[in-house]
């Protein structure tokens, strides 16, 4: 029988008999292995590119490079390791500064050797996703720069069509189907073209309710009908809304969610897309079947993130998920919502911390977004001048740019064009409010 591979640690802090009292409590493990240990920032990064272990122990308090500065580093020189940061202090501020870096866990000393091993235990498996899609790091060859080995991913070709937009966060509350529902319209506006929104939260879907739309057919009676589908019939089947996009909502029950599976909604899909121009999708926050097969279709996934540490550790997870599956970073647009100026955590921090920029920013306007939601009516349709309104016509302009280059100046010309111009042709919205 093949031995199981060992989990590897590097332990870093500034005091001697810490890192031997950590060595003690782990000696009696039988699937942990101590690699090496670093009494300062500078070391922990030195040792990390050379040893490549899967966990660090960083102690947040050093001199000369703290953990939190060190963590940031060490995610670059070693990708497939992850931090379990260690403090006396155990303060809110700690902990996110701590995951803003990458760190996976936060232990506070002093801790028993049982937490320890949790928490290793804990982050490790948090991580085998990530191994498994990751190639081996090979040690630099004189003259050329580290890297993992192997191939370079190649994005996948897209089937002709129309493009889908996959709306997606990991975790709930995020406010994914107020994004999916302006983002929709604003494609629409922004473009003219053919838009369908697709509530793909099954078992609690909000966008028929959101948009006023009650009592229109849903998802649940397509998939009732699937075996004579065609595009007559689902065109039949999909609500317009005044905005000019058109809608097909979640099943009517939590229970009629049970009787659409992954292939039935991407044979739904597959026809949208074949006489749409954009399918934007809402999904729930779980990564089962139906997500999956939306993700393995999806032209982009608009990533959708909260300023708040559990949203954050969710993305992170999330992204490691992507990367086990071979899903392009770059087909990625990670937005920003329900952000609250000069407070909390800043996009910066964000983009350091999951190294990947951040599309897009929607401000926390609670009672706006309540009013519009109440009302039936999305803020791009209800007070289109409004700031966040515009901050979703930006977002769906720079979607456009990135799947249809071609048709980013006549966007950015639209823009551009005088208030009076554009105000003839959106007459439809000035009726909808009114």
């Amino acid at each position: 029988m093949m031995q199981q591979a060992k989990i590897s640690i590097l332990i870093v802090d500034d005091i001697p008999e810490t890192r031997e009292n950590l060595r003690k409590l782990l000696y009696f493990e039988p699937d942990i292995e101590i690699l090496g240990t670093a009494a300062n920032g500078q070391e922990a990064i030195d040792q990390a590119r050379k040893l490549q272990p899967n966990i660090v122990l960083m102690d947040i308090n050093m001199p000369d490079m703290d953990g939190i500065t060190a963590s940031q580093e060490i995610t670059r020189v070693a990708p497939m390791c992850q931090v379990i940061m260690m403090s006396v202090q155990s303060e809110a501020d700690y902990l996110r500064r701590s995951m803003l870096a990458g760190a996976m866990d936060f232990l506070t000393k002093p801790f028993t050797s049982e937490e320890l091993t949790s928490s290793i235990h804990r982050v490790y498996e948090m991580g085998a996703s990530r191994r498994a899609a990751m190639p081996e790091v090979r040690p630099a060859e004189p003259g050329k720069a580290e890297g993992p080995a192997g191939p370079e991913v190649v994005a996948r070709r897209r089937p002709s069509g129309g493009r889908l937009l996959l709306i997606y966060s990991p975790k709930g509350g995020t406010g994914c189907s107020t994004v999916a529902c302006n983002l929709a319209i604003a494609l629409q506006k922004a473009t003219g073209k053919k838009v369908a929104l697709v509530d793909g939260s099954l078992q609690f879907g909000d966008i028929e309710v959101m948009l006023n739309l009650q009592g229109n057919r849903t998802l649940a009676e397509v998939m009732a009908r699937l075996d004579e589908l065609d595009w007559d019939l689902l065109n039949a089947m999909l609500a317009p809304h005044a905005s000019g996009i058109q809608v097909l909502a979640a099943p009517p029950s939590p229970e009629m969610a049970e009787t659409i599976g992954a292939e039935d909604l991407k044979k739904v899909l597959s026809l949208l897309l074949q006489h749409l121009d954009y399918v934007v999708l809402d999904s729930w926050s779980f990564l089962d079947d139906i997500v999956l097969a939306a993700m393995d279709r999806a032209d982009r996934i608009i990533l959708v993130l909260t300023p708040e540490i559990p949203s954050i550790k969710a993305t992170k997870q999330f992204f490691e998920i992507a990367e086990a599956l071979s899903f392009p970073q770059q087909q990625i647009d990670l937005v920003l919502n329900k952000v609250i100026p000069r407070d909390g955590i800043r996009a910066e921090q964000l983009e350091g911390s999951m190294q990947h920029s951040i599309v897009g920013q929607l401000e926390l306007d609670p009672r706006a977004i309540r009013q519009a939601t109440n009302q039936g009516l999305p803020l791009v349709v209800a007070q289109p001048n409004h700031p966040l309104a515009e901050a979703f016509a930006d977002l769906a302009r720079r979607v456009v740019a990135e799947l249809e280059p071609e048709a980013a100046t006549a966007v950015e010309e639209e823009k551009e064009a005088p208030a009076e111009e554009r105000s003839k042709r959106s007459g439809l919205f000035g009726r909808l409010r009114r």
